[in-house]
């Protein structure tokens, strides 16, 4: 039986066990002595010690040469940085999961772990702060899920009045809602608790499920500070800290909401600090939460889509886009889900009532839409019974449809960020997607940065789109009109 399998059912049990630091383990401590100003004791004065080392390197893993190592990195292109970094796990088993989530895994299908998992798996159970940077779609949700069933399984049994010992944070309602199914899914075994703390629905069964106890929260800032200051929660027995898809946090303006949940947790917490790029601007919010982190990147730090999808770029006027749009569907509806991206919710909206006053079963989803509005609608789109689904970037992240066979940019977003993780939509867990991206002249200053994303794949770019990276001016209205009967014929280039 694994060593992490009993919960802790005396309160006290577990302090008398000792990791590699003052407070449980990991580089954390900041009571040691190499940390060890008086302020940063009194910080901790009073909280009782908790361990959050667990990692036991297998025989397999151990027997690993260097070499070895180099060569399964290079192959699954995996970067490492900081000191004394764990070798990566190629077997499921060779991580020491306890045997019920190796169940879960195995009942999932999954054949070997993800380059996130592989090398996230035994840096975050050694207890210490990890960034990873990895594209959506890459598993992370796993990589720092199953080292939380851990965590939590270590840790004394909630008593009443005390708030989760895992807290997730999440930009939006629909991947925190994501989240908190995989952590019923996998924690369900060993009665672990979650729930899903977000605004735009009533908080009375929220409110329910903090005061009964649950060892994951997974929540949206805004409410979550909410339930806070409500006294519905308190974050006093946090350990374990996750911070899902910072750059789209730092986007949509969370970063003082951010400061004020993770300075009421206490400081030798571990952190896990996730995020599909590394801007400067995410990469100083993490030197303000981490210490002595290890750093995984899959793939590079640059910006770059996801090489499954084939992407398509036209060049065209506003005013062609809709019929462009439904010369477009014709030729590719087949029942497979098509989702398309709009800019604005009005924008959203009208398109949708357009499209189905012409006969194409269409629904949208933004964020003015109540949860049970759009609840409905992922469902009636990943049933099938509306294959073709309008969105706003509330979408864009996060919203794991599997089987979205195009994404299409009806409008092109304010970012290349945005743009590789749009259509990351598609292409997910090692299928093939196809995105379609309607480019106007309002978008020429985008059209070098992603002339670089289209290379980088082995994407064709037209000479149209590759004058407007010169900095040439948009195609003439001359050229406008050569196409405004697309789609008798025309092919996507």
């Amino acid at each position: 039986m694994s060593r992490f399998d009993g919960r802790a059912a005396d309160p006290g049990s577990y302090r008398d066990r000792r990791s590699e630091g003052a407070f449980g383990g990991g580089s954390r401590a900041f009571a040691a002595p190499s940390k060890g100003d008086a302020s940063a004791a009194a910080e901790l004065d009073g909280l009782p010690r908790f361990e959050k080392n667990f990692y036991v390197e297998s025989p397999a893993v151990a027997g690993m040469t260097e070499d070895e190592v180099e060569a399964y990195r290079r192959r699954r292109e995996i970067t490492v940085e900081g000191r004394d970094v764990p070798k990566p796990v190629r077997d499921f088993r060779d991580v020491g999961f306890p045997e019920y989530v190796l169940q879960e895994i195995t009942k999932a299908g999954f054949v070997e772990p993800t380059p996130i998992q592989s090398q996230g798996w035994p840096m975050a159970l050694r207890g210490r702060d990890l960034i990873g940077i990895a594209e959506t779609g890459s598993g992370k949700t796993l990589a720092y899920l199953l080292p939380a069933i851990v965590h939590v399984n270590a840790q004394p049994i909630l008593a009443p009045g005390d708030g989760p010992i895992v807290l997730v944070l999440a930009p939006t309602r629909e991947l925190a809602v994501q989240i908190q199914q995989e952590a019923t899914k996998f924690g369900a075994s060993s009665k672990i608790k979650s729930t899903c703390i977000y605004g735009g629905v009533p908080k009375g069964p929220q409110v329910r499920d903090l005061q009964k106890g649950v060892e994951i929260v997974i929540a949206t800032p805004g409410r979550l500070i909410d339930m806070i200051e409500s006294h519905h929660t308190n974050l006093r027995r946090v350990t374990y800290l996750v911070l899902d898809e910072a750059d789209r946090m730092l986007d949509m303006g969370f970063e003082p909401q951010i400061k004020k949940i993770v300075s009421q947790i206490r400081p030798d917490r571990q952190t896990l600090y996730w995020s599909a790029t590394w801007p400067k601007e995410v990469e100083q919010l993490a030197r303000n939460f981490l210490f002595d982190p290890y750093k995984v990147t899959i793939g590079s730090e640059e910006l770059k889509a996801n090489h499954a999808i084939a992407q398509h770029v036209e060049i065209l006027s506003e005013s062609q886009k809709y019929n462009k749009l439904v010369n477009l569907l014709e030729d590719i509806m087949d029942g497979s889900r098509i989702l398309i991206f709009m800019d604005t919710k009005k924008g959203c909206d009208h398109i949708t009532r357009q499209l189905r006053m012409d006969g194409w079963p269409a629904l949208s989803i933004h964020g003015d839409k109540s949860q049970a509005e759009r609840d409905w609608v992922l469902s009636e789109f990943k049933s099938g019974k509306s294959p073709i689904m309008t969105a706003t970037d509330v979408a864009a992240r996060g919203l794991d449809v599997k089987d979205v066979k195009y994404v299409i940019n009806y409008d092109f977003p304010g970012s290349l960020e945005d743009y590789v993780h749009r259509i990351g939509r598609t292409g997910r867990a090692g299928a093939k997607g196809t995105a379609y991206t309607f480019f106007t002249a309002a978008n020429a200053r985008f059209a070098k940065e992603l002339i670089n994303i289209l290379e980088e794949a082995r994407q064709k770019v037209s000479s149209e789109l590759a004058a407007m990276g010169r900095g040439a001016p948009p195609p003439s209205s001359g050229y406008r009109d050569r196409y405004r009967g697309y789609g008798a014929g025309r092919q996507w280039s």
